[in-house]
């Protein structure tokens, strides 16, 4: 019997988390057919096995080497029967009804390609989870910090969408992979997610193929879905992380190039490698005598930069993986 629903979770060093995961969607209220697909990126931490002996009926997927989320996610596509796939993040939280609410919703609306939840965190504060499309303007926005100061403005708060009541649905260009839900025959129409991008990037690459092809994105705030965030970038040991300690930063550039590149041309993408250079660049001047440590930073991003821009040929490739 084929499932009504695919949960795939792509897990990397989470084991407490990735129970905690699997256990809320145990706990489901949903009466169809689900089935579980968890794929392993050569975890150090025992996860693999944690999953096998205490959820024995996941599909458990053990691969040798670390795809990164998009790879890993395409790989577990192969063992998903079910006309909807959720993608869910190992650090992320089901509440009871929230599988039962989305595939009502998909059901409901055949025009929504793929929707995603209200993400709170573990003290119920909202998380960006359904945003704007990169472009410049945005990305100097983020920058500069005119985003995070002004939250509640409509074209400065853009990016994030945080000036929009979190509690009203809307059509979005974006959602992300923590938890999204979509349907299996747009994925088989449009293919999944594209390989090239190791980590980042890849929830977006895809959101923008769904809306080119005339389908609507959704945000559904009655959708909610508790999110840790970062946890699996967090055991990366061999790679900097930036000031939010999440986000490793010469994977992002690697992402950003490839995506600016790809759907904006190659002015774009060294337009948006120049812009944070030059910030930097700023940034150095300014704090030279008064904060030397700041400065170092700034010339080491500057830096990276220059690597990224170089690895993947200013954009055009990317760099043999895993990263």
């Amino acid at each position: 019997m084929k499932a009504e629903l695919s949960i795939i979770i792509v897990s990397y060093n989470t084991r407490d988390s990735l129970l905690a995961c699997l256990q809320s969607v145990a706990d489901q209220d949903y009466q169809g057919k689900i089935e579980t697909v968890v794929i392993d990126n050569a975890s150090r931490d025992g996860s693999a096995d944690a999953v096998a002996r205490a959820f024995p009926s996941v599909k458990l997927i053990r691969s040798d080497t670390n795809l990164g989320f998009g790879n890993a996610n395409n790989r577990a596509l192969d063992q998903a029967s079910g006309r909807y796939i959720v993608l869910l993040n190992p650090d992320a939280l089901l509440a009871p009804d929230v599988i039962r609410k989305a595939v009502l919703a998909m059901d409901a609306d055949t025009r929504v390609g793929m929707a995603g939840a209200r993400l709170i965190g573990t003290n119920g504060e909202w998380q960006p989870s359904a945003r704007m499309f990169p472009s410049l303007i945005n990305e100097m926005l983020v920058l500069t910090g005119l985003s995070g100061r002004y939250p509640n403005s409509r074209w400065l708060g853009r990016v994030d969408r945080s000036w929009a009541d979190p509690l009203q649905a809307a059509d979005v260009d974006w959602v992300t992979g923590a938890f999204g839900i979509i349907r299996r025959g747009l994925i088989d129409q449009l293919g999944f997610f594209d390989p090239r991008y190791f980590l980042y990037y890849e929830e977006v690459d895809f959101c923008r193929h769904i809306r080119q092809q005339g389908w609507r994105i959704c945000y559904w705030p009655e959708l909610v879905v508790t999110h840790l965030g970062g946890e699996s970038a967090k055991t990366v040991t061999h790679v900097e992380f930036n000031s939010n300690g999440s986000q490793i930063d010469l994977w992002r550039m690697y992402s950003q190039l490839l995506y600016y590149r790809k759907w904006h041309g190659a002015l774009a993408a060294w337009s948006v490698k120049a812009w944070e250079q030059l910030w930097h660049a700023i940034r150095v001047a300014k704090n030279q005598r008064s904060a030397p440590a700041k400065a170092a930073a700034s010339k080491a991003i500057i830096q990276k930069w220059r690597q990224a821009w170089q690895d993947t040929q200013g954009g055009q490739q990317s760099p043999p993986q895993p990263w």
